[in-house]
């Protein structure tokens, strides 16, 4: 099989040409600018473009397929020649679908958990040496990639995100995947530019059940309000199963389940719920729950969730990936119900579309109400970059509904007050989908006062 990647530098983009490219095709790719990780991993397997831009000669009739990534346009050079020959063009969604036809789908969707549901199921399965293929958001512990499509492995375990396949199919990716064994963690409204209202967002789910292949599962946050309005509603001839926090107790700072004593290194009751969900997806693969037990208890989270990046004995700094009101909301809640003898600082970075909507920021409130200091970053070159005047501090204090939140929009002034607080028996909890505009989240944990 010959493959053309249009923007083979994107995340899941790169990491399926890997994945190809392990399995023997012949796999090449355009993009106008690969960034790290990417750059190096696809540089080690050949696959790195020599020549950085878009080039319509790399297109020619011989090609099996092309597969176009979301960071292209539509009127792209290569994509329009491969129209022009007729060629198929898929989105990634789409092939790994075409991929794994003759599989057992497991596909995790909602509005959060399930890079961690996801990574849970790849930790036990990869514990008892099951042979299985995988998309995951994530760079995980003892996985070379986040992508493996083969032909032997009889299951794949699918992160089901709800974003759109490519610039030329608005359709959300987990609709593409026709699950057999499906989840929805949670639905809270995201993505505002492609999904203006909340009832367009929440509708996709109810279109996600339909997919489930026929006699197939689902399994659903039942405390979800949304989630348990939809599955209940839906007339799709699947079974219904639904899970919530399981029995458990928080001693000294670790979480241990009920009633087997299974001590574990996450925490938080977001992702109790996720494990729950996890067990349910294990035991449709026939894994009992004394084995899921056995196995979940070295599972460490996935990369970026409440990752613990500097600890001293009466202080804990995490970084997580929280950015959308419901994630920051049980992220805190989770840190501080860990610890609720310590202090905790909170510190969210808004850098996405739907943060950075006006109108959409007020979903923010009272999402940061647990925190004993509620900090917001802002970099000004985002909304200079975006094209959207700037929130002032009151704009972001009355989102938030909290007169004491502390906003910053420039790297160092977030980095000099961080640096002169005593963390002393305080948490440090720093929460973005990005990256603090560069700023060293280790060196600054390193130096923090306590």
């Amino acid at each position: 099989m010959r493959i053309h990647f249009i923007a083979i530098g994107g995340s899941a983009m790169h990491n399926l040409a890997i994945a190809l490219h392990k399995k023997g095709f012949q796999i090449t790719g355009s993009d106008d600018a690969v960034f790290e990780p990417s750059s190096s991993r696809l540089a080690r397997f050949g696959l790195l473009p020599s020549v950085m831009g878009w080039d319509a000669n790399k297109i020619t009739a011989d090609l099996d397929a092309v597969i176009l990534g979301m960071h292209a346009f539509p009127d792209n050079p290569e994509l329009l020649k491969a129209q022009e020959l007729g060629l198929r063009v898929y989105s990634y969604p789409e092939y790994i679908y075409e991929q794994t036809k003759d599989k057992l789908r497991v596909v995790i969707g909602g509005s959060h958990g399930k890079t961690t549901i996801t990574s849970m199921i790849l930790h036990v399965l990869n514990y008892y040496q099951r042979d299985f293929d995988y998309l995951v958001g994530a760079q995980l512990e003892g996985f070379d990639t986040m992508v493996k499509v083969t032909d032997e492995a009889p299951v794949i375990i699918i992160e089901g995100d709800e974003y759109l396949a490519s610039p030329i199919d608005r359709r959300p990716k987990f609709h593409l995947y026709k699950a057999n064994v499906a989840v929805i963690s949670g639905i809270a409204w995201d993505h505002i530019n492609v999904f203006p209202t909340f009832e367009s967002y929440v509708e996709q789910f109810d279109i996600f059940i339909n997919t489930i292949q026929p006699g197939g599962h689902l399994i659903y946050c039942e405390l979800d309000a949304e989630v348990k309005k939809v599955v209940e509603a839906s007339t799709a001839g699947v079974e219904k199963i639904p899970y919530r926090i399981p029995a458990h107790v928080v001693k000294n700072g670790i979480t241990t389940l009920l009633p087997d004593g299974t001590a574990l290194n996450v925490f938080g009751d977001h992702n109790l719920m996720n494990l729950s969900a996890a067990r349910h997806v294990c035991a449709s693969l026939d894994i009992t729950e004394e084995a899921f037990n056995k196995a979940i208890a070295s599972f460490k989270g996935a990369a970026k969730r409440l990752e613990l990046i500097g600890h001293t004995e009466t202080s804990n700094v995490y970084k997580d990936f929280a950015h959308s009101p419901s994630k920051l909301k049980a992220t805190i809640a989770a840190v501080k119900s860990q610890f609720p003898d310590r202090k905790l600082v909170a510190c969210i970075e808004l850098h996405t579309f739907s943060s950075l909507n006006k109108e959409f920021l007020r979903q923010y409130d009272d999402t940061m109400a647990m925190a004993d200091h509620a900090i917001v970053y802002i970099d000004n070159a985002t909304f200079e970059h975006k094209k959207i005047r700037p929130f002032t501090e009151i704009d972001v204090q009355e989102a938030f509904k909290d007169e004491n939140l502390i906003f910053f929009n420039e790297k160092s002034a977030l980095e000099n007050y961080l640096l002169a607080m005593n963390f002393t028996n305080t948490n440090l909890l720093l929460m973005s989908s990005g990256n603090f505009s560069g700023l060293d989240l280790i060196k600054l944990a390193r130096e923090l006062k306590v």
